[in-house]
């Protein structure tokens, strides 16, 4: 099965399953994302999965133990770009 690997400008690495971006429940969240953006953590589990979405939080997390909304925000949204980049290439 092909998967998709990778690591953010902030260092965290991933590996995405080829399954989990044919997913068509990931679609339909993605799409209610500009209207509830409180959706983002169902994203993060269907692209990551339970394991990977821990590290990233894990990655983000504050010292004062927070993972920050928008930096998650911005790693996925990378996640994203990588993967329509190395479709491209």
């Amino acid at each position: 099965m092909a998967e998709i690997k990778g690591k953010t400008k902030t260092g965290f690495a991933f590996k995405i399953k080829q399954e989990r971006l044919n997913n068509y429940e990931l679609l339909e969240v993605i799409g209610e994302l500009d209207d509830n953006p409180l959706v983002l953590s169902k994203v993060v589990n269907l692209l990551l999965g339970k394991e990977q979405t821990q590290k990233l939080k894990d990655h983000l997390r504050t010292d004062d133990g927070i993972v920050p909304a928008d930096k998650l925000s911005e790693e996925i949204t990378e996640i994203f770009q990588s993967q329509s980049q190395t479709k491209n290439s």
